[in-house]
């Protein structure tokens, strides 16, 4: 942005009604209400940006000695179109001498539903696999049953706002360099209703509010499958709307705690299991460890480590869909002898028993036979 002195064509000692002068006569050349030319607007803005800043003492110190960067925020400019209802209106308060009428806005009579409200809810790894019910307690603004939400006592009524007369607006006037500005509000003592409810017709119950505070067992489904950070919406649930609208929602935030021995991927679940070198290498019938419970399955022949078998069907329900489960897959872990040996050699550990050896080397001899050792898997 230019200079704001060039922009109001004074020089940096002009006074207070040197400015005033300058700006009323630049608002009247450029005001877009009287000029159409390309840039007025923007000229205009500028120009009441400059102007604002300049006619206050602390921000023009600033400026002084800073420029824009010191009063960078503290100046909104002249008002917009939203702000005044228009440029018409604005130029009739500056050129008309008469108080702009404004256009303020009262809030809306009818029935508004009630604030939504948020509750966060820890559940365990099984119960978010396989779904849960869980009781939980919340506080929330309930409509008050003595008025059933008017917030007058019996045979009472409302009363006409005497802030505002009734209108939900009041009007506030300002002087400014080129006359008079009202501008309307909402009226703060009824909320812009027009209307308001006296100390002596207040509800004991609930003091006038209409709701009192309480708190809500509730039980809340959780579904099969659900992860961390999704979101249940109980309807309904939340806190009572005003002048007889809706309340509002529930909504549960989940989280879901680990569990040692299982690993989530979508709906994979991982694990790892362990078993012996001989095992692996025989094959066996070994129980593992399933969200279903204990399960029996059969480690092949061979089993190299490391190796991943499929459980089908035994991971997470399909969110939405329960019946399609995912997999559970298992990584084999082998638990080798300590210390070196040799199935062929004179270093068979002592932990192996006598038939233990003899068997390795039948079984070495065998894979020797068909092109490959037994060793070389351990």
């Amino acid at each position: 942005m230019a200079d704001y002195y060039d922009l109001l064509n004074v020089s940096r000692a002009a006074d207070q009604d040197t400015l005033k002068r300058a700006y009323r006569r630049l608002a009247r050349q450029y005001h877009p209400d009287v000029n159409r030319e390309p840039g007025a607007e923007e000229r205009f803005k500028e120009i009441g940006r400059a102007y604002e800043v300049l006619s206050d003492p602390e921000q023009r110190a600033r400026y002084d000695q800073f420029g824009e960067a010191g009063v960078s925020g503290a100046a909104g400019g002249m008002p917009d179109m939203g702000d005044m209802g228009g440029f018409a209106d604005l130029f009739e308060n500056f050129f008309g001498g008469g108080a702009a009428a404004g256009r303020g806005s009262r809030r809306r009579q009818g029935p508004t539903q009630g604030e939504h409200l948020r509750l966060p809810l820890t559940i365990s790894f099984r119960e978010a696999v396989f779904g849960a019910t869980r009781e939980v307690q919340i506080r929330h603004r309930k409509t008050c049953p003595t008025c059933s939400g008017s917030g007058l006592k019996p045979g009472s009524r409302l009363s006409t706002c005497q802030a505002c007369g009734g209108q939900g607006q009041v009007r506030r006037t300002s002087r400014t360099p080129f006359g008079m500005i009202s501008q309307v509000s909402t009226c703060p003592a009824c909320g812009g209703r027009g209307q308001w409810i006296r100390p002596e017709d207040r509800c004991g119950a609930c003091h006038g509010q209409g709701a009192t505070q309480a708190l809500k067992k509730l039980r809340i489904n959780i579904p099969r499958g659900v992860e961390s950070d999704q979101q249940l919406r109980v309807t309904g649930e939340g806190n009572a709307g005003e002048r007889g609208g809706p309340s509002g929602d529930l909504f549960v935030q989940l989280q879901v705690e680990s569990d040692p021995r299982f690993q989530r991927e979508g709906i994979t679940i991982r694990s790892t299991t362990e078993v012996s070198y001989l095992q692996a290498i025989l094959g066996d019938t070994i129980t593992v460890a399933t969200v279903d419970g204990d399960q029996s399955i059969e480690l092949p022949a061979g089993t190299q480590p490391g190796q991943v078998l499929t459980l089908p069907g035994l991971g997470v329900p399909k969110l939405g869909n329960p019946v399609a489960r995912g997999d559970h897959l298992l990584t084999v872990k082998v638990r080798l002898p300590k210390g070196k040996f040799s199935l062929t050699g004179k270093d068979i550990p002592d932990g192996l028993s006598t038939e233990g050896r003899t068997l390795l080397k039948q079984l070495d001899k065998k894979a020797q036979s068909r092109g490959s050792r037994l060793g070389g898997f351990l």
